[in-house]
Parts: C-alpha cells; structure tokens; sequence
C-alpha cells in the first residue's frame, strides 16, 4: 500500500487508578461535578493515561488492508474479512506492525490525524519504546504527505467550527459509520466487556468513511 489510510481507537485507565498528584493535575480547573466527570471521562484522549486498542490501514483505491486489534480471549487470532487482514496483538506488537507497513508508503491520509491519531501512535510508541519509522505529524500546510481532512476542509483554521467526520459525510451523501451502533465514546466500555471485534469493525467503517471522504475532496476541493 502506497497510499494510506489509517484511525486508531484508544481506552483510557479508569481515573480512580491514577496516582494522587495526576488527580489534582486533572481536575485542577474543575468546579462543578459535571466538569469533574467530565475530566474523568476524558483520560481515553491522552496518550499518558490511554492505550491504543485498535488500528486500522486502509488502502487509498482498494478493498485491502489491516486491522491490528487487542484482544486478550484471542491472541493471535488472524483472519480476512473483506480485503481486511484482522490480526489480534497486544499494543507493542500492534505499534510494530504499523510501523513496519507505513513505513515505504508515500501518502497517509487521516481525520484529525495531526491533532489525535498521529501525536497519539509516536507517544505511545515511545512509552512502549517502538521506534517510529516515519513522523506522522510533518509540516502542516503541505498535505503531499499527510493529508488531514479536518485540516483541510477547515481550511487549515480559517473555518470557525471544527466539525465531525459524522457531519461531513451527511453532508456530501457518504455513509456513516457512526449510523451504525457503535461510537467512539462506547469504545472503552466495549473493550472493558471483551467486545474487540466489534471495536475493530467500528474502526474499518471509519476507515472507509474517512476514504470515501477523502476521495470526495480529492475531487471537489484539492488545489
């Protein structure tokens, strides 16, 4: 694959598990008790109190790809589903797997992958002391090697609201994946609950979506 696209689903440690100074660190600015679960329901966002679950590479043209998955039940289950390779790993190995395949490809394509996925797959890599084989966040305003469609149909900020991959694909007739049960959101309960499979097939619809996507600009807004 020469050009990919790729999406990442994280579960973040349950806040209570924390040590008592990233507590404080925390909630610091917090003041009301919704502002407080609010903080508390956010560690699946952070690299430093999250873990990557599962991550998907789709190629750019074709029904052909990976899905690097955790599940616990299944180690090294592997299976094809679609073009799919379903490959079930712990973190490292999923982090070595990605890198290894991203590594010769020219293009990477994400949705908001310069402020979550990219940032995300070299902090933690670095945790679990993978070398990254690529930077996934390089010069912003040149999109011949990462193109970032949150970015670019924001016009790299001059946009006043940021909005969803849910609401763009509404908006040029794509079909969403968020349309068919599953969430970002509910990612950390399914994992908690062994439900992996289902993450991971959230994960490809995200892919497709954000291909389809990125197809749609390619064609209509690209300059």
């Amino acid at each position: 694959m020469n050009q990919i696209i790729f999406d990442i689903e994280t579960s973040g440690a349950d806040f209570d598990s924390l040590d008592e100074t990233s507590k404080e660190y925390f909630l610091k600015y917090a003041q009301s008790d919704e502002e407080k679960q609010e903080v508390r329901d956010s560690m699946s966002f952070y690299p430093l109190t999250a873990q990557i679950v599962a991550l998907g590479m789709l190629d750019a043209d074709k029904d052909k790809g990976y899905m690097f998955y955790q599940d616990k039940e299944n180690s090294k289950k592997r299976f094809n589903e679609g073009g799919i390779e379903f490959i079930a790993a712990d973190e490292r190995e999923i982090l070595e797997y990605f890198w290894a395949q991203i590594k010769e490809c020219w293009q990477f394509v994400t949705f908001n992958g310069r402020g979550f996925d990219g940032p995300f797959i070299m902090i933690r890599s670095a945790i679990l002391k993978v070398k990254p084989t690529r930077n996934l966040v390089p010069y912003r305003y040149d999109h011949k090697q990462h193109v970032d469609l949150m970015d670019q149909l924001m016009f790299y900020g001059a946009s006043r609201r940021k909005f969803s991959l849910h609401m763009w694909c509404k908006a040029f007739g794509i079909p969403s994946p968020k349309e068919e049960g599953v969430t970002g959101l509910e990612v950390k309960d399914l994992f908690n609950q062994g439900k992996c499979l289902d993450i991971a097939r959230y994960c490809v619809g995200d892919l497709k979506a954000t291909r389809a996507l990125f197809h749609y600009w390619d064609k209509y807004l690209k300059f």
